[in-house]
């Protein structure tokens, strides 16, 4: 499967849960520096089907990209939310899932992804191989994002790293 193949199939979820949920409010919030949480969701679920793909192993792509898309699925600015900024990291997959169970509906491995994203920091692992493969690269798209990684472009999404 080739990168433009990636991208259509996440456009395709995308385009889903737009119709059928609060999905584009994620256009609305800021996740990491100037990028949006949609920006971010798109970028992770992109670099979960690359990881998924160089392994190897029996992953269902489906389930891995929509839960990827739906792992901030917690639709407020953190930034601003008085005393969220403080507990956000902690609370914010539990916040996610709750939103998207009352949108969509999930199977257990979307659930895992989105519950168990923020391990460490939640001290809850994945109990899925989607679920561990979406957690390292939301740690990996969020540093890009944060420090603004400009070289490193050609692995985002679109291009908002």
């Amino acid at each position: 499967m080739n990168e433009n193949e990636i991208k259509k199939i996440i456009l395709e979820h995308c385009n889903k849960l737009m119709q059928n949920g609060r999905f584009s409010l994620e256009k609305t919030f800021i996740q990491h520096g100037s990028n949006s949480v949609y920006d971010h969701s798109l970028n992770v679920a992109y670099l979960s089907s690359k990881i998924a793909l160089k392994i190897k192993s029996k992953i269902d792509l489906h389930k891995l990209i929509n839960g990827a898309l739906l792992h901030d699925y917690f639709l407020y600015d953190w930034h601003i939310h008085k005393s969220i900024p403080f507990t956000h990291g902690f609370t914010h997959p539990f916040t996610a899932l709750k939103n998207a169970k009352s949108d969509f509906v999930l199977t257990r491995t979307e659930e895992d992804i989105i519950k168990h994203h923020m391990f460490p920091l939640v001290p809850f692992p994945p109990h899925t191989k989607e679920g561990f493969i979406v957690c390292l690269a939301d740690k990996i798209c969020a540093v890009f994002e944060t420090f603004n990684f400009r070289f490193l472009r050609k692995y985002a999404f679109n291009c908002v790293v």
